[in-house]
C-alpha cells in the first residue's frame, strides 16, 4: 500500500515550529554567529545593556491596558486616509533622485539615485504567525505588491512579525531583487523559498555593494525571535544606504535611545533623510523602543547636530502594538521637531515625497480621525497630545483593510 499521509512525529513538529516561525540558524551560518565580536555567551549582545522582558506590575498594565478609554483611544475613530495616485507617481523618477514612500508602520520603498530599496516590507493582514490571531492592520496597504515594480534590494531590520512578514517575503522570493538581512535572518528566508544566492547576511559594521548601492548594517538596541524559544540567535540592525550620487539615508529598524546614533552619523552621516521609530514605546519597555523625543534625539545625533536633512517617522498608525493613543507619536514628533527646528515629514500612507526637495508633507492628516480625549481621560502614556483641529484633506482615499497576502500574521 502506498500514500503521502504525514507521521505523528512530522505533524507535531509542524505544530510546534509553523512554517511563520522560520527556522533557527544552523551549520555555517550558526559557526559564523559564533565568531560574531556581538555574540557571546550563546547570544547577541546589544551596544548597550537592555531590558527585553516587559518591566513593572503586571497588574498595573493589565489595568492600563483593558482600561475602557484607553482602549478606545489605541485606534482611529475613522478610516485612516491613504493617498491616491502612488503608482502613476512612482512611475517618474525622482527630480531630486531620492524619494520615499512610507508604507505604513516601518516599510517604505527608499528610491536613490535610479535604484530601488524595500524597507522591512509587512503587506500582510496580521503580525503575527497566526492568521486568526495578532495584531491586525488598522489600514490597507496602498499598493499591491505585485504591482509594485521592480525591486533591487529588500533590506530587514530584524525578525519580528511586524518587520519580517512570510507572505512578503514568498510574493517577494519569485522576484530577482537580492535580501540584506543581519546575521542569522537568512535562515528564515531561505525556508521560505529565498535563494541563498539572493542572500546578503551581515553582521554590525559590514558592508556590501548591490547595483552602485553600498548597504551598511549598522547597531540597533532591541531584540530578536520569532518563535517559542527565543535564543538570541538573530542579529537585529539599522541600516545605511548609499547611492551612487552620493544620498543617503538611514532606516532605524526597531531601537531604544542609545549614544551610539552619534558614531553611525560620524561614520556615515549626515544624512539626506532618516527613517526614526518612534511608536510602540511604553515605560513597561523603555530600553527597547524609542519614544518620540527620544527619535528626535537619535536623529540630530545622526545628523551630527545638524537639521537639514529629513525626519520620517514609522513604526505607528498601522498596527495597534501599545499602550499609547494611536496619534499620540505623529503629535510628539511634531512637537519635537519644532522645538529642535527639525525637518520632519507626515506623508499620507502611501505619499511619495522628496526629502531634498523645499517642500516636504507637514499637515498633521491624523487629527481628521483620531479619537479625541474625553473630559478627565488619562491614559497613561509617556507623551501628552496636543489638541486637534482635523484638516482638509483633497488628495486622500480611506479604505478599511483588505488587502495584501491573506496567509499573515505578527507581533512586535
Amino acid at each position: 500500500m502506498t500514500g503521502s499521509a504525514a507521521s505523528p512525529t512530522s505533524l507535531s513538529q509542524r505544530w510546534l515550529r509553523p512554517l511563520a516561525f522560520g527556522a533557527d540558524p544552523a551549520g555555517e551560518r550558526m559557526e559564523r554567529i559564533r565568531r560574531s565580536p556581538h555574540f557571546a555567551d550563546g547570544t547577541f549582545r546589544n551596544p548597550e545593556s537592555a531590558r527585553i522582558a516587559p518591566s513593572g506590575s503586571r497588574l498595573e498594565f493589565a489595568k492600563a491596558f483593558f482600561r475602557k478609554e484607553a482602549r478606545r483611544r489605541r485606534r482611529p475613530a475613522a478610516p485612516i486616509p491613504l493617498h491616491r495616485g502612488t503608482l502613476d507617481e512612482l512611475g517618474r523618477p525622482p527630480a531630486s533622485g531620492l524619494r520615499l514612500t512610507w508604507m505604513g508602520h516601518s516599510s517604505v520603498l527608499a528610491e536613490i539615485d535610479g535604484r530601488r530599496v524595500l524597507f522591512d516590507p509587512v503587506w500582510g493582514r496580521r503580525c503575527s504567525p497566526f492568521a486568526f490571531a495578532g495584531p491586525k492592520r488598522l489600514h490597507a496597504v496602498p499598493v499591491p505588491i505585485a504591482s509594485l515594480g521592480p525591486v533591487d534590494v529588500v533590506v530587514i531590520s530584524h525578525d519580528h512579525y511586524d518587520h519580517l512578514d512570510m507572505p512578503t517575503i514568498r510574493a517577494l522570493a519569485s522576484t530577482d531583487t537580492v535580501f540584506a538581512v543581519p546575521l542569522g535572518v537568512g535562515a528564515h528566508l531561505e525556508r521560505w523559498g529565498v535563494s541563498g544566492s539572493r542572500l546578503l547576511e551581515l553582521d554590525w559594521h559590514e558592508s556590501a555593494r548591490v547595483g552602485g548601492l553600498q548597504l551598511t548594517a549598522t547597531p540597533a538596541r532591541h531584540f530578536c525571535g520569532r518563535g517559542l524559544r527565543n535564543r538570541q540567535h538573530t542579529l537585529w540592525a539599522s541600516w545605511v544606504v548609499q547611492g551612487a550620487d552620493g544620498h543617503r539615508v538611514y532606516h532605524s529598524g526597531d531601537t531604544g535611545y542609545f549614544p551610539g546614533f552619534r558614531d553611525i552619523g560620524a561614520e556615515h552621516g549626515p544624512f539626506d533623510a532618516t527613517m526614526i521609530q518612534i511608536g510602540a514605546y511604553s515605560e513597561y519597555w523603555p530600553d527597547i523602543h524609542m519614544t518620540p523625543a527620544e527619535g528626535m534625539k537619535a536623529h540630530l545625533d545622526l545628523q551630527q547636530g545638524g537639521t537639514s536633512g529629513v525626519m520620517l517617522p514609522i513604526h505607528w498608525g498601522t498596527f495597534n502594538l501599545a499602550l499609547h493613543p494611536w496619534d499620540e507619536p505623529a503629535e510628539g514628533t511634531r512637537r519635537a521637531a519644532e522645538e529642535a527646528a527639525a525637518r520632519a515629514a507626515f506623508p499620507l500612507v502611501g505619499e511619495p515625497f522628496e526629502p531634498t526637495a523645499e517642500q516636504i508633507p507637514t499637515t498633521p492628516w491624523w487629527r481628521s480621525v483620531a479619537a479625541a480625549p474625553t473630559t478627565g481621560d488619562s491614559v497613561g502614556s509617556q507623551a501628552t497630545p496636543t489638541g486637534r483641529a482635523a484638516p482638509a484633506n483633497d488628495a486622500v482615499e480611506t479604505s478599511v483593510p483588505d488587502q495584501g497576502p491573506a496567509e499573515k500574521a505578527p507581533t512586535a
